[in-house]
């Protein structure tokens, strides 16, 4: 797809959320300027916000430059245009074919827990499609189409598209989803939301049975809570698939009855939308990158605010370790039996990033013991995590090479075996550009 430069207009109407979510964390770091030692779960979940309206960050006052924003100017300017299809999904294929897209990345939730809740439920799920920078959320019936980017500089950026054919189409940002959209569930920062709650027969959510700390750390058992889940998992259970008390109960007595399913047809209507499934491995990608967005703003903020106050970045030095950890998958979940995709989703995912001379990639999936065969996060080659300030970057980069060569032996990092050090390092040292000499 070609670039497009330049922001979109603004708009009061709120967004919906751009997922079923609760992305969230287990503790609060220190606040600016100081630090202290963490647990293996320090500061991944920040919960005190970010002064991100302040004139450091000024994410109010900036234009956004995101792959959304350079598709507005486009249309305005009469280089692209999208196609509206008269079958209730509008300009859902065009919007994901223009923003490159993966139709396999559709995920189904069926909570109620957006402001369109009265459209959402088991029977009418909302549709979501993600790839590494942009999330497009679909609601049968709905007049817009819910779409949220990850910007270089500000981070998480909402926008609507209005489902009408009868005038031009307008991508339109607006900030009032922050109410939701930034908050201590979001690190702080303007950001993105997945979480696991039980549903009654109609996709109301009981807040309290539920985990709000939803990403690849997360054991299975406790994910999906609220969202259809297609693909085979074995013996391993999970929360999808079920509302009503009625479904809880007969879990319980005939676990994973309605589990390691292949399509959704006992469910609802399927014609509405793309796609039968509702993709296990693309739910795991989502909940991973989710998080990893969120950190990577953090990080970005934190690092304007310090240079800023301190001219330095010496109190990062623990949170560049959080980081790290997160970014390498140290705390993952262990699988206990093999996943099996139910769609074309990992041949989607695995062409979207470049691989070595040995042809291997940071997209390769494993799926019998954890996410990836090569555990480090693929969003290191993103625009956001490319885009941080350099100072940071440079830091990072370092602290990884020591963690990858085995020069360095924190027992955090001990998980990693030496073979996912060594495949790594060569991976990134291969196809990232831009990594330091030493490399």
């Amino acid at each position: 797809m070609k670039e497009f430069p330049h922001p979109v207009t603004r708009s009061n109407k709120c967004l919906i959320c751009i997922y079923h979510a609760l992305i969230t964390g287990l503790m609060s770091f220190a606040s600016v300027g100081h630090h202290r030692v963490m647990g293996s779960d320090d500061f991944q979940g920040a919960t005190h916000m970010m002064p991100f309206e302040e004139a450091t960050i000024g994410y109010g006052d900036q234009h956004d430059t995101s792959l959304v924003a350079r598709l507005q100017e486009a249309i305005e300017k009469g280089e692209v245009n999208l196609e509206f299809v008269d079958d209730g999904r509008g300009y859902l294929l065009s919007l994901l074919e223009k923003l490159n897209i993966p139709v396999d990345s559709q995920v189904l939730v069926f909570s109620k827990t957006s402001f369109q809740r009265h459209k959402i439920s088991p029977s009418t799920p909302r549709a979501l499609y993600f790839d590494d920078n942009t999330y497009v959320g679909y609601v049968q019936g709905s007049d817009l189409l819910e779409i949220s980017a990850v910007d270089k500089s500000l981070g998480g950026v909402f926008y609507t598209l209005e489902q009408n054919p009868g005038k031009k189409p307008e991508i339109i940002r607006t900030d009032q989803c922050l109410e939701c959209h930034a908050s201590s569930k979001t690190m702080g920062v303007p950001g993105h939301l997945i979480r696991s709650f039980e549903v009654d027969e109609i996709g109301v959510v009981d807040l309290t049975s539920g985990t709000s700390q939803v990403n690849h750390r997360t054991p299975l058992k406790d994910r999906w809570g609220g969202w259809f889940v297609t693909g085979q998992h074995g013996n391993q259970l999970h929360r999808g698939n079920l509302f009503g008390k009625a479904a809880y109960e007969k879990q319980r007595e005939s676990p994973n009855y309605l589990g390691n399913l292949q399509e959704l047809k006992q469910f609802f209507n399927l014609s509405p939308y793309p796609r039968a499934t509702s993709d296990i491995a693309a739910l795991m990608v989502l909940e991973h990158q989710g998080h990893m967005h969120n950190f990577i703003t953090r990080m970005h903020y934190e690092t304007k605010l310090m240079l800023s106050t301190y001219g330095h970045l010496r109190y990062l030095k623990h949170k560049i370790d959080a980081f790290l950890r997160y970014m390498l998958f140290v705390d993952e979940a262990p699988l206990k039996h093999a996943i099996h995709s139910s769609s074309s989703y990992e041949k989607a995912f695995r062409n979207m990033g470049p691989e070595d001379s040995h042809e291997r990639s940071l997209r390769d999936f494993n799926l019998e013991t954890r996410l990836f065969e090569y555990p480090c996060s693929y969003l290191i080659y993103s625009e956001s995590f490319q885009s941080m300030p350099e100072r940071l970057k440079s830091k990072i980069y370092n602290k990884l090479w020591k963690i990858l060569t085995g020069e360095n032996n924190q027992p955090e990092f001990s998980k990693m075996s030496f073979a996912s050090r060594k495949a790594i390092h060569s991976i990134l040292e291969e196809t990232l550009p831009g990594l330091p000499d030493y490399w």
